[in-house]
Formats: structure tokens, sequence, C-alpha cells
């Protein structure tokens, strides 16, 4: 597939506006509102935002973060949540598609759409912890049930090994586990309920030992940078928590992307 900047533009504008609609859809679902009708208001003055007040991320810029009518600022998690599924429709344009390469039976759509859907998801997730501290069960729920699916269609098709599959089970409910044990022994402060549920879907994602401890062990030391570098701008006291859904999210990203090879430089480190 050749590279075209128009279509690169097209699909971060469309990126962009499914951020748009995530945030709203998050939004009014923490606060008991349809999504499907009515128009987007401040959530200061409560004023109907016009539409062309409302377009991703270029509306935000020419407003300064105002709200044009009360000049009440417009929370920031808009704009990024935009810009960074905008990046991800992007990369999954650049990047993704290209390495989506097999000759099973629809495979070669089945594999970049589950794969888009799991991304949408991830940036539902991190909009709800960015928000309220909270991973939205259905999301894990549909998470899961999507990824199980997609592992059985790979075994069907011969994509995948029946035993890789009861590995990647096994390992996903050590992994849940492990995060179950820390929030207990944390008592829930250092991690949440949401936290040990969606360990499991993303146990399946990464599907082995390997990529999921180099997944796990990034999402805590980027949160641990993360977290340290909130206390020295004063943004957040020691002992206060941070929601820690995104840094999974990102570490398994990461581990999805480079797990192997991280894997085998430590090997090759430790081994002399």
């Amino acid at each position: 597939m050749s590279f075209s900047w128009s279509v690169a533009a097209t699909v971060f504008l469309l990126g962009s506006a499914v951020g748009s609609f995530l945030n709203v859809l998050v939004y009014r679902t923490f606060r008991g509102e349809g999504w499907v009708k009515g128009r987007s208001r401040c959530e200061a003055c409560r004023r109907s935002i016009a539409w062309y007040e409302n377009v991703p991320i270029f509306s935000y810029l020419c407003l300064k973060g105002r709200c044009s009518h009360c000049r009440a600022l417009i929370s920031p998690i808009h704009p990024t949540i935009e810009l960074l599924t905008g990046t991800l429709f992007l990369w999954w344009y650049v990047e993704g598609l290209p390495h989506f390469s097999t000759s099973a039976w629809l495979m070669p759509i089945i594999q970049p759409l589950f794969w888009l859907v799991v991304g949408v998801i991830s940036v539902v997730i991190i909009i709800a912890e960015l928000q309220k501290s909270i991973i939205p069960r259905w999301s894990v729920l549909l998470l899961t049930g999507l990824t199980l699916l997609y592992r059985l269609i790979l075994v069907l098709t011969g994509e995948m090994q029946v035993v890789d599959l009861w590995w990647s089970l096994i390992w996903s409910l050590i992994l849940v586990l492990f995060f179950f044990f820390l929030w207990w022994i944390t008592r829930g402060k250092g991690f949440g309920a949401g936290d040990v549920q969606l360990a499991f879907p993303l146990g399946l994602l990464l599907g082995n030992w390997q990529r999921i401890v180099v997944g796990i062990w990034l999402a805590f030391f980027i949160g641990a940078l993360i977290g340290v570098g909130l206390i020295l701008i004063k943004k957040k006291r020691f002992g206060q928590t941070i929601p820690f859904g995104p840094f999974l999210l990102l570490g398994t990203a990461l581990g999805l992307r480079w797990g192997y090879q991280l894997w085998a430089s430590y090997v090759k480190l430790i081994s002399g």
C-alpha cells in the first residue's frame, strides 16, 4: 500500500472527530444524559456550542481554550483526546496497515479492524480514567469479548495454535492474580478494581509471558516517572494516587510493538 499525504490527513481528521465523539459519549454517560440527541454545551455557562466552535482541535486553538460566551476555561482533556485519537488513526494507517498481511479468509479485513477498535476502546478507558478515575466495566467486558473472539478466529484460520491460546489464557489469569494481590495489599488505594479487571484482556492482547513482563514493567516505570514529575511540579502530593489504567494501556501498546526486542536485549544484557 503506497503512502498518500491526502489520505493520511483525512485519516487523522477522521480520528480526531471520533475522539470528539468519544469525549461526548463518556461525559454524557457519567452525567446520565443521552448522547444521541442534543447539542454540546459549555460546562460552565451551559450555552449551546455552535458547530464552527466544535471542530476538533482547531476550535480549541482558535478560541484559545476558552468559551466564546463566558470565557471559562475549556478542559484541555478534550483537544488532548482528539489529538490522541487522530494520532492513533494515523499510526494505524502509516504503520499498522502495512503489517496486516495474511492469506487467511477475511483476515486482511478482520485484523486491522480489530486493532483499530481496540485502540478506540482504549481511548474510552483513558477518558474515563482522566475524568472520573473509573474504568467502565462495559469497556473491559467489550475488550475481553472482542479479544477472545479474535483469538478464536486466529485459531480457526490457522494463524494461531490452540496451545498458544491456552497459554495466553493462563498468563492472563496469572496477571489478574498479580494485580488482585496488589489491590489487596494496598487495600484498593494503590490499584483500583478496574485495574484488576483490565489486566485480563490486556494479558490476552499481549499473548505471552515475555511481552506481558515487558508491558507491565513499562507501565509501572512510566507511571512512576510521571508520578514523580507531578510531585516535583506540585501537581500531586506524596501518597496521592494517579489513574493507572492509561499507563497499563501504554505499556501494553509498547509491549505489543517492541516486547520481543526489549526482552531479547534484556536477556543479552544479563547474560554478559
